[in-house]
């Protein structure tokens, strides 16, 4: 796998309990035996199994196997015995508005989630796998770490007040949800107001209202901001021309693109890449 460019981290708790601290952040948050702790943007923070004891930092805590086989976790530092299943959720991308839209950390009760019995089978295997030496590899669990994201995200966007805006409940509204499928699986097609109306089932005025009023922006302007997100990271990439990196994102002349581009983040595509080129 290549390097992602963006981390969700989680820690499964099998047995006992911890408690995790973000770095900068709040108290400690309780994680018990059968709950899960993801952390959506992956921000640093400390581990420990009960207070007063001295707290390390969850990247401290992971020893490579000296043969290369899977990583381990074997600290002994007093306290009730504590079993995890640490694993991420690897992207391509470096901004993701969802990812954006979710607070710094989430819990997850697997024996509340939504797919209950899926889930606490696919981490009882998963625990008996790695408890074993194996590298647990099998399709159930290569889709573990997905899932385990769905269910929290899920959990969490129950728990938004019906007068709270953004990402997370225009997602959950069923014409302004399936617009922002449309545009993030075809971004580079020739969109306006009037046709993703038409493919929601709304009036071009009905549509532009519902969907401002939940994402905070109009529809068009949503998407070309993130059309200029997606160009950022295939600059970042360094593989593609400008030219076919305004294509791919939906600009039908590079002038254009250019002129959005340098609009939005204050230089031209060509002077941003050799910016971070050079750094």
């Amino acid at each position: 796998m290549a390097t992602p460019a963006h981390i969700v981290a989680y820690h499964v708790v099998t047995k006992g309990r911890l408690l995790l601290v973000l770095e900068g952040g709040d108290g400690p948050l309780e994680v018990n035996g059968g709950e899960i702790v993801l952390l959506p943007r992956n921000d640093h923070h400390t581990l420990a199994s009960a207070s007063g004891l001295q707290a390390v930092r969850a990247d401290d805590l992971i020893q490579s196997a000296p043969e290369g086989g899977l990583a381990r976790i074997v600290h002994g530092g007093g306290g009730e015995m504590t079993h995890l299943v640490c694993g991420f959720l690897g992207s391509e991308e470096a901004y993701n508005p969802l990812l954006a839209a979710l607070p710094p950390v989430l819990k997850l009760d697997i024996r509340q989630a939504a797919a209950r019995d899926w889930v606490e089978a696919s981490v009882r295997f998963a625990a008996h796998a790695l408890a074993e030496g194996q590298c647990a590899a099998s399709g159930i669990v290569s889709r573990l770490s997905e899932l385990l994201f769905v269910e929290a995200v899920r959990a969490y966007a129950a728990t938004l007040p019906e007068e709270q805006t953004g990402w997370l409940k225009g997602a959950r509204d069923p014409y302004v949800g399936r617009a922002l499928a449309l545009l993030h699986s075809r971004p580079n097609a020739p969109w306006t107001a009037e046709t993703i109306a038409k493919q929601v089932g709304l009036s071009r005025s009905a549509f532009n209202d519902r969907f401002s009023a939940l994402i905070g922006m109009a529809p068009i302007r949503y998407l070309t901001q993130w059309r200029l997100q997606l160009a950022r990271d295939k600059l970042r990439d360094g593989r593609a021309t400008i030219a076919q990196i305004a294509h791919a994102v939906g600009y039908e002349s590079e002038v254009a693109f250019n002129r959005a581009f340098k609009r939005q983040f204050g230089k031209p595509p060509a002077r941003w890449r050799r910016t971070q080129s050079s750094r």
